[in-house]
């Protein structure tokens, strides 16, 4: 019996070393076939690296039972104590897999197969294992053989002499020349079906990609045609060769007490199921020309002939192997294979999707899907991505510049841990499963198996758990991006121009100057830099995208301009490859006008703004007044200067307004992932906004910088600015300036005269500082709307204003403050100058007969005299008939009549105060309708003017091409500019009619 402190101690040992049933184990340890080594402490902890030490201890106990005598047991256990490499093998393997532990057990000898791979020799190709299967003459022979096979390719597995890929390489050789052995005993069954016809086996899926699992159905396709030589016809040779096919397949797929090798599934054959097993190569061909589905060729890219007649194999192969790299130009290719993936994951039953390794979620689907529509979709014109093993296709991708190298390397990493679970999942079993275990005991045994030993449960779920975020995130990133749909869709020749066809095609394409679009083309892809790589796969699409504009020249030449600055900038290429629809968007900026490109070319990084994630700032979505200013007054705050803080502040303004430009591009050009908004309205608004709050946002950051390097944190008097015209009505455009007054009030106890000093000099360095020049755009403050205009003092007191509002005003003024607000500086002056001019711009009892005809002989006058020598005035946006002139005088007027009285009037934008008239019935809905769209299309055009030209203006352009491109930001097509002019016409005229009933009276 043995001593209580003995045994105390002896469990603790086992426990120490990974056992888990210490009971057990240390019976087995006691049993006469360990006797004589039981106190070996090489055994102990060769037991304890295993995966699971209780079963490797109980399945070499029982292979020890099976040894066929005393001597043949001395010799494995001696073999076991002495040899190192030997015992890690057998350890390892009957630790790892309780079904290749049963197999030993019924064949004690072959435990010798882990001897006979020696260092110089562990990676046996398909002719060494077809060697070890020669004397397989029957079935069950076969399966012994197989298993034998099976279990050296398990030993260098478990003791990680070969890598993953090697493993299923092994693995998909074995299979190999087991199909071959199959097929040699089928003929032997049958000679004279053999004779009969010529066969050809070719290997599918993983087994064709040489990355095969453990336990996988082995897909086939059959091809079958007549004997070179004989005379058989072809419907005999066909039925000949479906027997020998049939037989072949139960030699692999019978069940028997061996168990069985693998079922091989023939069902991707043309037509499935249904369709003839086997089919003469001619057939095969013409079914896939004419009916095969995306995913069919999808399939494909695995094929590789494996048994049978070789030179059909290879015939084969020649044949169907050009419809593969042809299948990306078939329609909805992509979203059809983004559409198959998608359907795989919705079959999945619900209780496992959170187990399953290689159909969810993150997993081994996931990386494989998204490699395969890169390949079919790029392999057209780069022969270096044909290949059917996922990682050597990934590897090639990155290279190619397809795929950025840091996420195809965490695709790689993420695609071996998946396959090394689901390779040790499938081996404990020998079962087809693609599952996580639910156990305990399961989790623990795959844990250890990868190495985690502190806590194989959590470790292992943490790790998979990590793995399939990066696998779901990046194939989210790959799979769906819209840069694939669009090289899917350029023509065979496209993808890869040479010089002549290049300049053919830029021709075609609409460009003016072929000769310098191939200079620009020559500068971007020449080369073998993995920046050119990544330029030649993003140029043929970026072309097309150029052309769908007024000027792709102009659009390309800015491309070579940003990429030129930004090229050696690790972020720009690899951004326009998978970032969305950056590349689009891009391509839309650069050839939409002059605006967008030069602020872009001014700070190249903000090209970041047109990916998904938005780099500084969140993408091209508007960003809010409290968040620009803060910050532009954080960035002033940081200033060593005012003139360094109004630097940085204007410096944001124009980062700003590359955004709100590119964002309206985007929205009017519309892109293949996004169609164009069909509703201005909201555009005009955006922009409006936009601008607005980006202006006042650099006022306040201005004022801040001035004040603080003039007066530390406190000016001697109070101080507002006080937005007017567009600017007070939030719809300011990307030419305007900024319409202000300035208002102050001295602090107490100031005195008067140095507090209005102190505010003048505020606006004079103001004023100067927002029009030094520089790299960034000027900001022009316009204080003509003042009291007594340009004649009046820049800055007047609140109680200044007061007195003369009083005493002087006349009512051009108080239609002018109907769109005044506070837009920066001491808030609660704002507050109390809005207090002092709403009895003004809102007069109670509305206007008298005499200050309605004043207004009108005002909008008279200015119609006839301001009205610029030489343009024509149904085109001029402004002041023309129609434009944005009639339009706001006449809500104006509506809002100094009524807007005592309605509160909707009392606003300072001018489609609020339309749809608040609409709403109280001072203007029908179809008067407002005709009035609005007049409204809006004329901002439209003056925004689209400033953004072809650069500078503003409002008219349309006379130079065709800038005129096509404001088509084109309006929605019209090429050849249409005249149906542009034509429909801005006819809305001018049906507003100006509204304008001369409502405004006129007449």
């Amino acid at each position: 019996m043995t001593a209580p402190g003995r045994r105390s101690s002896t469990f603790t040992r086992l426990l120490r070393h990974g056992f888990t049933d210490a009971s057990a184990a240390e019976r087995l340890l006691d049993s006469p076939e360990l006797a004589p080594v039981r106190n070996d402490p090489v055994l102990l902890e060769a037991l304890g690296a295993t995966a699971d030490p209780d079963l490797a201890l109980d399945g070499l106990v029982r292979l020890l039972e099976a040894q066929p005598s005393p001597t043949a047991r001395r010799e494995l256990l001696d073999t076991v104590i002495a040899a190192k490499p030997l015992r890690d093998r057998l350890l390892g393997v009957l630790g790892a897999s309780v079904a290749l532990g049963e197999h030993l057990a019924r064949h004690a000898g072959d435990w010798h197969a882990l001897v006979t791979y020696e260092p110089h020799d562990l990676h046996p190709g398909v002719a060494e294992f077809e060697r070890g299967l020669a004397e397989a003459c029957d079935p069950v022979a076969l399966r012994v053989a197989y298993r034998r096979c099976l279990l050296s390719i398990a030993a260098r597995d478990v003791c990680g002499t070969t890598g993953v890929a090697e493993t299923a390489a092994e693995l998909a050789d074995l299979a190999t020349a087991t199909l071959r052995a199959a097929l040699r005993i089928a003929a032997a069954e049958a000679p004279e079906d053999a004779a009969r016809c010529r066969l050809a086996v070719i290997a599918m899926g993983k087994c064709g990609g040489h990355e095969l699992n453990y336990v996988s159905d082995v897909d086939v396709i059959f091809v079958g045609e007549s004997p070179e030589e004989g005379g058989a016809d072809e419907t005999e040779a066909l039925r000949a060769a479906t027997r020998l096919a049939s037989r072949m397949m139960r030699v692999c797929s019978e069940t028997t007490v061996e168990g069985s090798i693998w079922p091989v599934d023939a069902n991707l054959r043309p037509e499935g199921r249904n369709g003839p097993l086997v089919r003469t190569l001619s057939s095969h061909v013409a079914y896939y020309q004419r009916w095969a589905k995306t995913w069919e060729f999808q399939a494909l890219l695995k094929a590789r002939p494996v048994a049978g007649d070789e030179r059909l194999g290879a015939e084969y192969a020649a044949a169907l192997s050009p419809l593969v790299w042809q299948a990306a130009e078939r329609e909805n290719f992509v979203a059809d294979v983004q559409k198959m993936r998608r359907r795989v994951i919705e079959n999945i039953p619900v209780g496992e999707v959170e187990r399953e390794l290689k159909l969810g979620p993150g997993g081994l689907r996931d990386v494989e899907f998204a490699v395969q529509l890169l390949q079919l979709v790029h392999g057209r014109a780069d022969a270096s991505l044909r290949s059917g093993t996922t990682l050597d296709a990934l590897q090639a991708l990155a290279a190619g510049g397809y795929v950025g190298r840091a996420d195809a390397g965490r695709l790689d990493e993420a695609y071996r841990f998946l396959r090394f679970m689901e390779h040790r999942i499938q081996l404990y079993r020998l079962r087809r499963t693609h599952l996580l275990p639910e156990d305990d005991a399961g989790l623990r045994r795959l844990g250890r198996s990868l190495g985690l030993r502190a806590d194989p449960v959590a470790d292992l779920t943490r790790e998979w758990k990590r793995h399939t975020g990066v696998v779901r995130r990046l194939h989210e990133k790959i799979f769906y991006r819209p840069l694939l749909d669009a090289v899917a869709q350029l023509a065979p020749g496209e993808v890869r121009l040479s010089t002549e066809a290049a300049r053919e095609r830029l021709v075609a394409l609409g460009y003016a100057d072929p000769a310098a679009a191939l200079r620009h083309l020559e500068a971007l892809a020449s080369g073998v830099t993995r920046k050119a790589a990544i330029q030649r796969t993003l140029l043929p699409v970026l072309l097309g995208w150029f052309a769908d504009s007024a000027d792709p020249d102009a659009g390309l030449l800015n491309f070579r301009k940003v990429s030129d600055a930004l090229g050696k900038t690790p972020w720009y290429l690899r951004l326009l490859r998978d970032e969305g629809a950056a590349a689009e968007n891009l391509a839309r900026v650069l050839s939409a006008g002059r605006l967008a490109p030069d602020l872009l070319m001014r700070a190249p990084e903000a090209v970041a703004l047109l990916g998904d994630g938005g780099g500084d700032g969140g993408g091209l979505g508007p960003r809010g007044r409290a968040q620009l200013e803060q910050e532009i007054l954080a960035a002033v705050g940081r200033a060593q200067s005012a003139e360094q803080g109004v630097t940085a502040a204007r410096g944001v303004r124009r980062r700003e307004l590359f955004r709100t430009a590119a964002a309206d591009i985007v929205a009017s050009y519309g892109t293949e992932a996004q169609p164009a908004e069909t509703d201005p309205g909201p555009l005009v608004d955006r922009v409006g906004a936009a601008v607005s709050d980006l202006t006042a946002a650099t006022l306040a950051g201005t004022l801040r910088a001035v004040v603080r390097e003039g007066w530390g944190d406190t000016l001697p008097t109070r101080f507002a600015v006080i937005g007017m015209g567009r600017f007070g009505g939030h719809e300011l455009g990307y030419g305007s300036d900024a319409d202000v007054l300035f208002v102050h009030e001295p602090r107490e106890g100031a005195d008067e005269r140095e507090a209005a000093d102190a505010a003048n000099r505020v606006v004079a360095e103001m004023r100067r500082l927002l029009q030094i020049p520089s790299a960034d755009p000027p900001l022009l403050i316009d204080a003509g709307l003042r009291p007594e205009g340009k004649s009046g003092p820049l800055v007047r007191t609140l109680k200044a204003y007061e007195a003369y509002y009083r005493r002087w005003s006349l009512v051009w003024e108080s239609q002018a403050l109907l769109r005044a607000e506070p837009v920066a500086g001491d808030e609660e002056l704002g507050r109390r100058f809005t207090e002092l001019i709403d009895p003004l711009r809102h007069p109670r009892g509305g206007l008298g007969e005499d200050a309605v005809r004043e207004i009108r002989r005002l909008k008279a006058r200015m119609e006839s005299e301001r009205l610029p020598r030489g343009a024509d005035p149904k085109l001029h946006t402004k002041l023309g008939p129609g434009g944005l002139s009639d339009v706001e005088w006449t809500v104006q007027l509506l809002q100094l009549r009524h807007g005592a009285e309605l509160a909707g009037l009392r606003t300072t934008r001018t489609r609020q105060a339309l749809a608040a008239a609409r709403a109280a019935d001072l203007v029908s809905e179809e008067d407002a309708v005709v009035l609005d769209e007049a409204w809006v299309l004329a901002t439209r055009v003056r925004n689209a003017v400033m953004l072809v030209r650069g500078r503003a203006g409002d008219t349309f352009p006379t130079e065709p091409r800038e005129l096509a491109a404001v088509g084109r930001y309006l929605g019209y097509g090429p050849g249409h500019v005249g149906d542009m002019l034509d429909a801005y016409r006819r809305t001018a005229r049906r507003a100006r009619g509204v304008v001369e009933t409502l405004f006129y009276g007449t």
